[in-house]
């Protein structure tokens, strides 16, 4: 597992590590059932607080990537596979609540830009 943390960017710490395994999960790079360092273990190679690796692992099992089995670690869910499946999905959701709205297509483009960037 590759991460960096760049100190002077303006995305808090948490936010590039989540992004960082989110990715990497997402491109296969890190299999179903790949086992994660300890949260301990991340925040001392990345020289980040343990909070800050928690707060990362935390909202990645909130979204259903990462699994906690108690003393046996942090493991890449199952359903981590599903992501894309229900990104899509909400895509498709957007792009009927958009066209019901009468929103332009580049008006909703636009739209899903700004939340991507916020």
């Amino acid at each position: 597992m590759r991460i960096s943390v760049d100190s002077a960017s303006d995305v808090a710490p948490y936010e590039q590590v989540r992004e960082a395994i989110a990715e990497q999960i997402n491109s296969g790079a890190l299999a179903v059932g790949a086992k994660l360092p300890t949260v301990r273990a991340l925040a001392a190679d990345l020289g980040i607080a343990a909070n800050t690796a928690a707060r990362a692992y935390r909202e990645l099992e909130q979204a259903g990537l990462l699994e906690t089995r108690g003393r046996a670690g942090t493991f890449v869910s199952g359903s981590g596979d599903q992501a894309a499946a229900r990104a899509a999905e909400a895509a498709a959701t957007y792009a009927e609540v958009t066209h019901a709205l009468g929103i332009q297509r580049e008006q909703a483009l636009a739209i899903v830009r700004a939340a991507l960037r916020a």
